[in-house]
């Protein structure tokens, strides 16, 4: 497959390490929208927040504000597929992945599986959210015109 643009080559250091870069995004972002959040309302942090099912809700104020963190992190780890993955076709797999591995932290986390209905929602929407605005940046970066004469051009 040689002369073949961006052909691809299995490599899994390369895709170990992407996971583990989108989860430090995932995680550190997250962190920093709900820091924020807690900030604008004096409230206290917590990794309740991030990893606990029963919290994520709509029908109390803490239970909306983790919801919205939640919702502006898909969007910035779609920045993230885009920085560091840069393949609209991988970013539906690293996006459940990603979402993969926190169902799994909250199951660790809270000792029992997620059973709460808004966690799944919110886990839904923020996963369409994340993949489909990833997959949408990185096929606008894919789409880019290439430069084929990058030599300054000379009068003859």
């Amino acid at each position: 497959m040689a002369g073949q643009f961006r052909s691809y080559v299995w490599d899994p250091l390369l895709i170990l390490s992407q996971i583990v870069l989108m989860q430090t995004v995932y995680y550190g972002s997250l962190g920093l929208w709900l820091a924020l959040v807690d900030g604008l309302v004096r409230s206290s942090p917590s990794l309740d927040q991030m990893f606990d099912a029963e919290i994520l809700g709509f029908s109390t104020p803490p239970g909306r504000l983790s919801t919205m963190s939640f919702v502006l992190n898909a969007l910035t780890c779609a920045l993230g597929l885009l920085y560091f993955i840069r393949r609209g076709k991988q970013c539906l797999d690293f996006t459940v992945t990603v979402h993969f591995f926190h169902l799994l932290g909250c199951w660790f986390y809270s000792s029992r599986f997620p059973s709460a209905l808004t966690w799944w929602l919110v886990q839904a929407v923020c996963i369409a959210l994340m993949a489909v605005i990833g997959e949408y940046l990185c096929m606008r970066s894919e789409l880019k015109e290439i430069p084929l004469n990058s030599a300054p051009k000379s009068n003859v």
